[in-house]
Order: structure tokens, then C-alpha cells, then sequence
């Protein structure tokens, strides 16, 4: 190989180290390390500010939550049947 193919892959070579450098740098200051206190204080603050659909106990603990209550047959009920 001639001395100017090896100047340019070490050239390239040199661009993505930096590249890399770059991209590492940006993904660490864009993740902040918080004490637990700190975090749990900024995930009550975001859930408080999401509207709620229902206004009982079960609206905020998630889907699946209020099946109990969900209407429908009762227990025992067949497929074909009506309470």
C-alpha cells in the first residue's frame, strides 16, 4: 500500500474515535444521575400533572385494576345467560 492510503484510514480512524467520543459525551450529560428521594419527587410531580379518567381509587392504579367491578354477568353465568 502507498503511504497515502495509510494516511487516510488513519485519518478515518482518527474521525470515528472522535465521532464516538461525541456521541458517548452527549448520551452521558443527557443522563443525569438522581438520588432516590430527587427521582421520586420528579415522577409524583409528572404523575399529578396526568389527567385522570375516573375519579375513584382505581383510576390511577392502572388497566386491569377495577375488573371486579367491572359490569357483566355474575359468577356463575353462561355464556348465553342474562343476570
Amino acid at each position: 500500500m502507498q503511504a497515502r492510503t495509510w494516511k487516510l484510514l488513519g485519518i478515518a480512524g482518527l474521525a470515528g474515535v472522535t465521532a464516538t467520543g461525541v456521541v458517548v459525551a452527549r448520551r452521558k450529560r443527557a443522563h443525569q444521575d438522581y438520588d432516590p428521594d430527587e427521582l421520586r419527587a420528579k415522577l409524583h410531580a409528572r404523575l399529578a400533572e396526568v389527567p385522570r379518567e375516573g375519579a375513584g381509587p382505581t383510576a390511577a392504579a392502572g388497566p386491569g385494576a377495577g375488573a371486579a367491578d367491572a359490569p357483566g354477568p355474575g359468577p356463575g353465568a353462561g355464556p348465553g345467560e342474562r343476570p
